[in-house]
């Protein structure tokens, strides 16, 4: 992914009404996952919450372990453990291509 589509998927852009729209998620329960760490959107200037396409992906993400019974502890530990092992994945590969070792 490059920087520019990756700064794209980061940047906040979907008001809670359409994120709750798009995800089949309600509001309140946007809220929630932001209060138990789950989600945290950008905010504007004024404190309205915006949503990106990473977000998104997220709330897949917590909806799909939802759906096997992991509660939202749990989801949370999940994606802690998921973010840390992408940024140790492309820390590997950053390492393999500066010493020309696959791995």
């Amino acid at each position: 992914m490059t920087s520019e589509t990756q700064a794209r998927a980061l940047r906040g852009v979907y008001g809670i009404s359409v994120m709750a729209e798009l995800s089949g998620v309600g509001p309140q329960t946007l809220r929630l996952y932001e209060r138990r760490g789950l989600l945290t959107p950008t905010r504007t200037g004024g404190g309205t919450r915006r949503y990106s396409e990473s977000d998104l992906e997220t709330l897949a993400r917590i909806t799909a372990l939802i759906d096997d019974g992991v509660n939202l502890v749990g989801i949370r530990l999940i994606l802690s453990l998921e973010a840390e092992n992408s940024i140790l994945a492309a820390r590997v590969a950053q390492l393999s291509e500066q010493t020309g070792v696959r791995v």
